[in-house]
């Protein structure tokens, strides 16, 4: 269990120093817009677009849920995971439905 805490430690500094990074110039980015002058509708739909808050919150936690349902039936399975890449397997497949999930709900969204 150290060594995927150690490994996995540098990666989700990282990805939370990239959320940080993109959000800071989305910020920038919009306020630069509006400073500009007059907002028509094309830049609007774009400042609307850079601001979809609620399906990055609605992706993310698709994501840890099915990602931590399949941490917890690691669990149950008989196969250790020092010894076999089955509990790998089984939780990048949960989190693959994840993704899947939340892919299908933005489609029906657009409809």
């Amino acid at each position: 269990m150290k060594k995927e805490i150690i490994f996995l430690t540098p990666i989700a500094i990282c990805i939370v120093v990239a959320v940080i990074i993109v959000a800071l110039y989305n910020y920038r980015l919009k306020k630069r817009i509006i400073e500009a002058g007059p907002i028509d509708d094309n830049t609007l739909q774009f400042l609307l677009s850079l601001s979809g808050v609620g399906s990055e919150v609605l992706k993310w936690g698709l994501i840890l849920l099915f990602g931590g349902s399949g941490l917890v039936l690691v669990e149950f399975l008989p196969f250790p995971a020092d010894e076999s890449s089955v509990p790998y397997g089984v939780v990048l497949i949960s989190v693959a439905l994840g993704f899947l999930s939340y892919y299908l709900i933005m489609k029906k969204r657009e409809k």
